[in-house]
């Protein structure tokens, strides 16, 4: 994989790894993440497409410009990626906030230039309505329980400006034998994006329902959740019962399945991701 840059016509530069030939595969990492995380996963499905990894405004090694942190215009920088690289037809996968990213495009501009989709462990809704019961709320995969809770994540992005406490924010969305290690380095690449601009992003993107356009879907689909993510894996039951035809993939506990599992058990879902794209 090499690291190229990517101007868009909104001027800013986004940072990507690619590798490969062939079809192009679009990856989208999520909220706090970069593309250096996907490394593992990239490589191995270079074998068979064209893999450009993105940093998104602000992550990884990303342009960082002052405004723009909402997951709709992370949509449209995607559609400009597409622009600036005159990529007519791609397949695009997104991780957690990622899904997000992908369904907003959608939303947008339409799945012409999309052909396969890739949704790996992404909540339709991740804060309730007041009136949900609790079998509402797995099956959106809420997060949250109300908008206090928000706040309170977002003043924990807020104050977790150095290594140790962005390990210890993140760590429970890891299953507990993930190396500490690995888990340094994820959060090294976390901080990349600077707490302030990160709050932002966590905030607009806890409010988002994306159930309207997930039942509007209508291309192939790999949907992955994992068995123990922060997300119940009766929200990706429900979003592949959506999308006609779709594929569901569930990572048991034993098999590494965290809300990470592409990084816990990087063999299988790159088995699993290979498998879709080919047939």
């Amino acid at each position: 994989m090499k690291r190229i840059s990517i101007p868009l016509e909104s001027e800013i530069t986004l940072s990507a790894l690619e590798g490969g030939s062939g079809h192009p595969l679009i990856m989208i990492p999520g909220w706090s993440q970069t593309a250096a995380e996907w490394r593992l996963n990239a490589e191995a499905i270079t074998s068979c497409r064209r893999v450009i990894a993105l940093d998104m405004r602000g992550h990884g090694e990303s342009d960082t410009p002052g405004h723009g942190y909402r997951v709709y215009r992370l949509a449209k920088d995607l559609h400009e990626v597409l622009e600036s690289l005159a990529l007519s037809a791609v397949d695009l996968m997104g991780h957690s906030m990622g899904c997000a990213v992908i369904w907003a495009y959608l939303d947008l501009y339409g799945p012409s230039k999309v052909e396969r989709l890739v949704l790996v462990d992404q909540a339709p809704c991740m804060l309730p309505r007041a009136d949900w019961e609790a079998e509402e709320k797995s099956r959106y995969g809420c997060f949250y329980e109300d908008s206090s809770g928000v706040d309170e994540f977002a003043a924990a992005v807020n104050d977790s400006t150095d290594l140790a406490g962005t390990v210890e924010l993140l760590k429970g969305l890891f299953n507990p034998c993930y190396p500490e290690d690995s888990l340094r380095i994820v959060a090294e690449e976390n901080i990349k994006f600077p707490r302030e601009h990160a709050s932002d992003l966590l905030r607009d993107t806890a409010f988002g329902d994306w159930r309207d356009v997930i039942e509007r879907i209508e291309l192939p689909t790999l949907v992955v959740g994992g068995e123990t993510s922060m997300f119940p894996s009766a929200s990706q039951q429900w979003i592949s019962s959506k999308i006609p035809g779709s594929r569901l993939e569930i990572f048991t506990e034993a098999e590494g399945g965290s809300h990470f599992m592409f990084l816990e058990n990087p063999d299988l879902f790159n088995a699993k991701v290979l498998s879709f794209l080919v047939n």
